[in-house]
Parts: C-alpha cells; structure tokens; sequence
C-alpha cells in the first residue's frame, strides 16, 4: 500500500517529510489539511494523529508524527540514500543540528503559537514577525557558528552527503521567508541553503508546488 502524507503545503515540518521521501525515492499520497481552517482538528485526522498536527505518514501498517521521528523511520526502513552517518559521534552532531532547529526554533515559531500572540496577547503583524525574527536570530547564530568553524562541515551541514540537519535547515530558511528573516549574517547557513536546492528532491518539495499552495 502507498504510503499516504497527511501534510500542509506550508507546513515546515511537512517540507522536511515531503524532501526526505523525495531524496529516498518513496512514492506517496498528498492528503492536504488547511491548518489555518483547523481542517487538522476534524474527528477523521484526530484518530490518525490525535495531536491535531502535521504532517503524519501512514506507512507499512502504522501512523507516525513527528517529523524527525518520521526521518528517523524512514531512514532505517529505507537506507538506499542514507541520512544520518553510521559513526556515533557523526550522528550525534547530525542530530544535534536538526534539534537546534527542530527543537529550539520551531516550536516557538510554528502558528500554533504566533496565533496565541495574536489572540492572548494582542501582537499585531510586527510584532508577530519580530517574535519569530527574535528566536531565529537565537538559534541561527548558534548554528553559524557551528557550521563555520567545526571540521565536519562539508558542502552540507556533515560532510558532503545530504542529512536531517540539510533538511530542517532547508525548511526553516523557506519558512523564513515570510517572516523577511536576512540571512546576511549567515554565510554558512545561505550557502548550504543554496546547495540542497541544486537538488530535485528540494525543488519538488517546495511549498508552491503543492497541490494545495495557495
């Protein structure tokens, strides 16, 4: 059966799903929640991913949330294009990166939380973007750091293989965008961006060619 993508076109963490699946060859069905109509707390979705969140990936018999656990899954069910390297100490770090974003970044940007500004604390627009500008800028400097002067560092985030960093890094400098985040003061960060979307399997995953892009 093929596996079916619960996901919203501009959704980040959908991105990272929809860009793993591609890197790995999988084919899949685009299912499409317009999460600003809270389409994702409907009774049907909530049996599938009792969150109310995106993306979910129905594959091999089971529902899985979470975007990294997804990577996660599908890099060990699917090695072909592995993601994560077989060295302890290597994926460590991989995963270390992924976390700074998917762990420290997103989650106080995703727009479960800009609309509680909104609603419980009256920010307007800019203060909306300033939030979200604020802890980029946390994370993002971190990252630069990094990427800029740790050894590992190659034409990606850990050598020159593509990993989960590339891809949570890939969907946050997209999701950024709306926010006019200036990524002058990330030369590493740009330059990595700039490599992944020589790649198909980014291009593809790109939120305005979504069946769903609005």
């Amino acid at each position: 059966m093929e596996p079916i993508l619960h996901n919203y076109y501009r959704s980040s963490t959908s991105l990272r799903v929809r860009a793993a699946l591609a890197l790995k060859g999988i084919d899949y069905e685009y299912r499409s929640y317009h999460l600003r109509k809270n389409e994702q707390r409907g009774d049907e979705y909530l049996v599938i991913n009792p969150q109310g969140l995106v993306p979910a990936l129905e594959i091999d018999g089971v529902s899985l949330s979470q975007s990294l656990a997804i990577l996660e899954y599908l890099d060990e069910q699917f090695p072909g294009l592995p993601l994560l390297p077989n060295d302890p100490k290597a994926r460590a770090r991989v995963r270390s990166l992924a976390m700074l974003i998917g762990c420290d970044i997103h989650p106080l940007n995703n727009l479960r939380v800009l609309g509680y500004l909104r609603s419980n604390f009256g920010a307007d627009d800019e203060g909306i973007k300033e939030w979200f500008r604020h802890w980029v800028a946390e994370g993002f400097r971190a990252m630069e750091v990094r990427l800029s002067t740790e050894p590992e560092t190659g034409q990606y985030c850990h050598g020159d293989d593509i990993g989960i960093a590339d891809i949570c890094l890939v969907a946050q400098v997209v999701n950024n965008k709306r926010f006019d985040v200036d990524l002058m003061p990330y030369p590493s960060i740009q330059r990595i961006f700039d490599e992944c979307m020589q790649l198909s399997a980014f291009q593809q995953s790109m939120p305005m060619v979504q069946p769903d892009a609005e």
